[in-house]
């Protein structure tokens, strides 16, 4: 029998989430190679394509070929499609039309486990699209120093960060076509406004404002110095950014989540 909870009380997870992220686990590694791979064709395409191409006509920027430039950018943005996607479509199609939340819930589990159970799933999975990339990067040689194995927790912090955000939109979303609101009006904005593609000193003064408040810049951030051999400014800072953003929007979804499905 569900019990009703005030939508705003503290998480109260568990370790039975580690329950949750197995069975997500299980059920992916069905599919795990096709999976994979999907996840890397577009990183991999913006990065070869653009990287080679259009990097080619460019003079080094900020110091370095373009293609390093973009790498940097692709394993963040990699990281950020691969969490949004699978908190959003995966776990909506869990939460509304499998049903599956629903029996996972008639077990001694509660909701603040299965939730966190799918953002640590989530960010696990942005992790393996971030080090893909990363891996590739490396062997192309555009990798400078083993300073970049400090961008696997930066992965995962970003990966739970947008898992967070992604199942807000879960717990709000009535069908599959809400989500293309969040992609359209959020994500290609933050990919293009974010460092990605292009340094932020591109940008208008007021666009480079805003931009701190997003959390993909703070991981290109942290990523790009790491990649090329450096010690990232204001590290501490980008880094509170990305864990605060992980758990406001992991509260957040779990509010959400709890009055929508704990009536």
């Amino acid at each position: 029998m569900k019990i009703h909870l005030p939508g705003f009380l503290l998480p109260r997870p568990s370790l039975r989430f580690i329950h949750i992220w197995r069975r997500n686990r299980l059920v992916w590694t069905k599919l795990a190679i096709p999976s994979m791979l999907g996840n890397l064709a577009d990183p991999m395409l913006y990065m070869l394509g653009l990287g080679y191409g259009l990097g080619a006509m460019l003079p080094h920027v900020v110091g370095m070929p373009y293609i390093a430039f973009l790498a940097a950018g692709t394993v963040c943005s990699s990281t950020m499609m691969s969490a949004s996607f699978e908190s959003m479509y995966s776990s909506f199609s869990r939460m509304h039309v499998q049903h599956t939340w629903d029996a996972i819930l008639n077990a001694p589990v509660m909701l603040d486990d299965v939730v966190a159970g799918e953002a640590v799933w989530a960010a696990s999975k942005a992790f393996l699209s971030g080090a893909a990339v990363l891996i590739v990067a490396t062997a192309l040689g555009l990798v400078a120093s083993p300073l970049a194995l400090w961008v696997l927790p930066v992965v995962f912090i970003t990966g739970l960060a947008f898992a967070g955000l992604g199942l807000i939109m879960t717990s709000l979303s009535p069908s599959y076509d809400f989500f293309m609101y969040y992609f359209t009006l959020a994500i290609t904005p933050m990919m293009l406004a974010s460092g990605v593609f292009f340094p932020l000193s591109q940008l208008p003064a007021w666009l480079q404002a805003a931009a701190q408040a997003l959390p993909l810049t703070h991981a290109v951030a942290l990523v790009r110095p790491l990649m090329t051999g450096s010690v990232p400014q204001s590290a501490g800072v980008h880094v509170l950014v990305l864990v605060s953003y992980a758990l406001a929007s992991c509260y957040v979804a779990l509010a959400l989540a709890r009055r929508r499905l704990l009536k």
